[in-house]
């Protein structure tokens, strides 16, 4: 159980035996929420929880990321780590907590593990940085950075900044590294407390006459092969395939007894496996001695760039595709009304969005077939990835009041579609004439480490991020950082690394939005003809109930008149929706007509409405009636309303005073009545 202030987590670690014939870590990390940790019941019809909400899944990966590299790679035994909320402070994010009780409660369990590990959020108050900051404070946050790490170095990254510069980040996660530290030691002197010692993974030594056997036979082919470099990912592929298909050939007109032989057919895995990690260490070995990649390019090179925007019918508000070499994104852009903001039903604070981006990844997009399904944690992830981007320079809400839906379609995988998710998102939110306060544009980093020999690669392809040690996603416009996601696969990186990292990002950064904004350089103008038209103002809350009327009946009745769609949030804040902008128009008359605070001796002129036996009403401002009682008709008595006036007929009123009920009576005693239907204040 890991608490801070009122929050309380509880986290298990479990494992089971091993099984036979895989070759991962089947390792499943969940999050569970309770709302009765925040004193609530579920929203659903059954009333009680049911599949996760999109931030458990997001919490689930934040536990899994810094968790995986920690086990040793031989381990197959099935292993569970659950974390469950059991009690909210609105102060205290539980996040980060399930992230540090993940490492304490598999430390516990006694099970082989290359920790302690820990994480910490940061903000950015001002100039200061704040360790674990509070709701209310990550949402005045410039920066929002949740760092893990481990006593060799930092294991993970996940921000969100407002276009912070590179130096303010790496402060920051520097900041949070020395927090970490002191987690570990905590967790490390509560081991030492409750006289548990900690299983320190041992190397597993495998039997190496198959390895050297493909060294002797497919390394020299290999090495020509990752050195053709005007090749496709497909050739190299096939040709790869090729060689070990060669091998596995020569491997079986050995006799059945030979020590080669029988290790392949112990182990229908073993030569796949082995074949890998020979061009693992082939390719590695090109890039730390000769300093060049698979396609030929230079360590801090970025892949051939294509950019395009507008490339649907305009029955799609807006789409952007973006290609990095043979990674292809397509995004598309719809704009909605505030009815459309998705309602959250979770633990979170916040109760609804406003801006929803959504990712695919077909199965075509990498040249595979499987069963299409719902989005899986990866589709989420990268989908969260990209929407934390571009939240920074989303125009306000006062200003641009749409919905903002964007969904990326994975039309190619070679590396890196998350970022190409982002680029392409930024042309397609301009395309829709979203007004941007800067383009996003992001890059994929990676990492080969042997010993004390490291390489930093720019802009990395599919093999690379397979085959090396780091994943770096960074995101940001040409002032700063907007978004940042980093996972290892070895047990932690030194601070000045990670920086070295980021700083290199930066040209990379720069040089990808400037091909994007030769496909368009600013939002566009106009809307699409197909994209609602809105119209925000605000009126007094207080008079949102004279809008709405007795069970709706004003409101309603306003939307059939002017066919509109009309929202109003609690604020007083009125958006209209129209695909006509003179009806918006009039529904916008006809809300502030009905919310204008009217003064005795005010004149108006207006049109009879309605006639009855005791007088007339007139409408003196859209929507908004008073009445002439039939002894303010005139100065002389009069017998019958329809005598002075009729339904249509114009007149000049005064608003003679308004009761304790708010019901206007007007007058036409003593006011000059013209031709001339201008209104007088």
């Amino acid at each position: 159980m890991v608490e801070c202030g009122d929050t309380a987590v509880l986290v298990t670690a479990t494992r089971s035996g091993g099984r036979e014939g895989i070759d991962f870590l089947p390792l499943i990390c969940d999050y569970e929420e309770r709302l009765y940790a925040a004193g609530r019941i579920p929203g659903s019809f059954m009333r009680r929880e049911s599949r996760p909400p999109e931030r458990a899944t997001l919490i689930a990966r934040l536990i899994d990321r810094p968790m995986r590299p920690l086990f040793p790679g031989w381990m197959r035994d099935d292993l569970q780590i659950v974390a469950t909320c059991l009690s909210l402070d609105e102060r205290v994010p539980p996040d980060v907590l399930a992230v540090t009780g993940a490492s304490m409660a598999t430390l516990l369990a006694k099970i082989p593990f290359h920790g302690p590990m820990a994480a910490v959020r940061v903000g950015l108050l001002g100039d200061d940085f704040v360790l674990n900051p509070s709701y209310r404070e990550i949402e005045r946050s410039d920066l929002d950075l949740v760092v893990a790490g481990t006593p060799q170095g930092v294991i993970m990254v996940e921000a969100g900044a407002n276009q912070l510069p590179e130096q303010d980040v790496i402060e920051a996660i520097d900041f949070g590294y020395e927090a970490v530290s002191e987690l570990i030691k905590a967790q490390q002197d509560l081991l030492k407390t409750l006289g548990i010692e900690q299983v320190i993974p041992e190397a597993k030594v495998d039997d190496d006459t198959l390895p050297k056997f493909l060294e002797k036979e497919c390394a020299k082919g290999i090495g020509e092969v990752l050195k053709q470099f005007s090749q496709t990912k497909g050739e190299r592929d096939e040709k790869l395939d090729a060689i070990k298909a060669e091998v596995a050939e020569k491997i079986s007109g050995l006799k059945d007894d030979d020590a080669i032989k029988v290790a392949v057919s112990s182990n229908g895995k073993a030569l796949g496996n082995s074949y890998k990690s020979l061009t693992k260490k082939l390719m590695r070995a090109q890039i730390l001695k000769e300093g060049v990649r698979v396609d030929g390019r230079k360590l801090d090179e970025v892949r051939p760039i294509q950019a395009a925007a507008g490339v649907l019918p305009k029955r799609v508000h807006g789409s952007g595709l973006f290609q990095r070499g043979l990674t292809q994104v397509l995004s598309c852009a719809t704009l909605g009304t505030p009815s459309d903001a998705q309602e959250m039903d979770d633990l979170n604070p916040s109760t609804e969005k406003t801006y929803l981006h959504h990712y695919n990844f077909p199965p075509y997009s990498t040249g595979e077939t499987r069963p299409m399904r719902s989005p899986g944690r990866r589709e989420i992830g990268h989908g969260a990835l990209a929407e934390r981007a571009l939240v920074p320079v989303l125009p306000a809400k006062e200003s641009f009041p749409y919905v903002l839906r964007v969904v990326s379609e994975c039309l190619s995988s070679n590396g890196s579609t998350s970022m190409g998710s982002v680029c392409g998102s930024t042309l397609a939110l301009m395309d829709a004439g979203v007004p941007l306060k800067a383009p996003v544009s992001g890059a994929a980093m990676g990492l080969i480490k042997e010993g004390s020999e490291v390489r930093i690669l720019t802009d990395i392809q599919g093999i690379e991020d397979f085959l090396g040690d780091m994943d770096f996603k960074v995101a940001g416009t040409d002032k700063g950082i907007t978004a940042l996601q980093m996972d290892m696969k070895i047990t932690g990186l030194e601070v000045k690394t990670v920086a070295e990292a980021i700083n290199q990002a930066r040209p990379a950064r720069l040089h990808i939005l400037e091909k994007m904004l030769e496909a368009i350089d600013k939002p566009r103008d106009t809307l699409s003809p197909h994209a609602p038209r809105l119209l925000s103002f605000r009126i007094d809350p207080e008079l949102i109930g004279t809008v709405i009327g007795p069970g709706g009946r004003t409101i309603k009745g306003i939307t059939e008149r002017t066919n509109t769609k009309i929202d109003i949030e609690d604020g007083g804040i009125v958006t209209i929706a129209s695909h006509d902008g003179a009806a918006a128009e009039e529904a916008q008359r006809i809300i502030e007509g009905l919310t204008r605070r009217v003064s005795e001796g005010e004149v108006f002129s207006g049109s009879v409405t309605r006639v009855i036996p005791i007088g007339a009403f007139v409408e003196i401002l859209p929507g908004k009636e008073g009445m002439i009682h039939i002894s303010q008709l005139s100065e002389a008595r009069v017998e019958k309303v329809e005598d002075v006036v009729n339904v249509g007929d114009q007149v000049t009123v005064r608003v003679r005073e308004i009761d304790n009920r708010g019901r206007i009576n007007l007058t036409l005693r003593g006011v000059p009545q013209s031709d001339s239907s201008e209104a007088q204040a």
